[in-house]
């Protein structure tokens, strides 16, 4: 298996997730990698680590979240791995619910959320974003 870490999807990729039949609420599994350094498009805070940028936005988002009725449900550095090989470990992982996909698509239009992307892209090397349908 190849993995492949992104920090935007694909045109293709976004059409058939939010096209695709289930509305209904989920959990995205975010497997997060970090750049070193962060690297903001006007310079700022070069001695800022990836992390560090990513922390600012995941602070934020919270508030994001809230407002389409969504929340953080678990959000932690990974430590190890007990089963599976990969060539490179993920930094962290975080684990965030929405009711229906159009909540998160209500999210990334919000100009509050479109403000605070910038760190997220600054301290991102890649990442996945995995959906789960959550069972009762």
């Amino acid at each position: 298996m190849q993995v492949l870490n992104e920090t935007s999807p694909r045109p293709e990729v976004v059409q058939g997730f939010f096209g695709a039949a289930d509305h209904g609420p989920m959990v995205m599994v975010n497997l997060l990698k970090f750049k070193e350094k962060a690297t903001y498009p006007d310079g700022r805070d070069p001695d800022l680590s990836g992390r560090e940028a990513y922390d600012r936005y995941g602070a934020a988002v919270v508030d994001c979240l809230k407002a389409v009725g969504g929340h953080v449900v678990y959000s932690g550095p990974v430590t190890g791995m007990l089963l599976g090989q990969v060539e490179e470990q993920w930094d962290a992982v975080a684990l965030a619910f929405y009711p229906s996909p159009e909540a998160m698509l209500r999210m990334v239009a919000m100009p509050e959320y479109q403000a605070i992307e910038i760190h997220r892209y600054a301290g991102l090397a890649g990442q996945l974003n995995i959906r789960t349908a959550p069972r009762a």
